[in-house]
């Protein structure tokens, strides 16, 4: 003769968390590391990157950007994304980036030195 099976009926239950002074604590770091993580997240997503093709013109060309440069960049980045900009022209120190605005990346940088003058595509320019 065969054994029955036996199922437990009763049902499962979360394990809840004790209410101590140390659990809180505990809570309250986890909190506080989320939210520093939070901010470096933020922060950068709102950095400019640079493709690899940006990056080659920049290095041919001599281009050199200084962290106030950069800052600038973000901001103006910023600025035509609020406006809902697309594909931008940024015009800075006698150079030339041509943006994408939704991924945040310069596509291409020049100064104006190259022959190759005409810049196709965009639907904005911000001149700083």
């Amino acid at each position: 003769m065969a054994n029955p099976i036996f199922f437990n009926t009763q049902p499962l239950l979360p394990i809840q968390q004790q209410t101590t002074g140390t659990g809180r604590q505990a809570t309250q770091a986890s909190r506080t590391k989320s939210g520093d993580f939070d901010a470096m997240l933020t922060a950068a997503q709102e950095r400019v990157l640079f493709s690899a093709h940006a990056q080659a013109r920049m290095q041919e060309r001599g281009i050199e950007l200084s962290e106030e440069s950069l800052q600038k960049l973000d901001t103006a980045v910023s600025d035509l994304d609020r406006k809902g900009a697309r594909e931008s022209l940024v015009y800075m120190d006698g150079t030339a980036f041509v943006v994408s605005v939704p991924n945040r990346t310069v596509i291409t940088a020049m100064d104006g030195r190259n022959e190759e003058n005409i810049i196709t595509n965009i639907d904005s320019a911000a001149i700083l």
